[in-house]
């Protein structure tokens, strides 16, 4: 489950980092540090949704009749 979290993680990281930098240029923050923080921010809140992504795929594999 801890690689499929890790490809997960680089999707879910990817989109909200990007969102949060384009959430932050939109709003007129152009300092270096706001830009960091938004994708800092965005890259953190994407770990505890990678893994619970990981854990319902996991679960539903293993649910799921072949």
């Amino acid at each position: 489950m801890f690689r499929l979290a890790a490809v997960l993680y680089i999707l879910v990281a990817t989109a909200l980092a990007g969102a949060s930098v384009t959430t932050v240029l939109s709003l007129r923050m152009m300092e270096p540090w706001q830009i960091a923080g938004a994708f800092a921010a965005g890259c953190v809140i994407a770990l505890p949704i990678a893994w619970v992504l990981a854990r319902k795929i996991s679960a539903t594999m293993k649910s799921s009749v072949a």
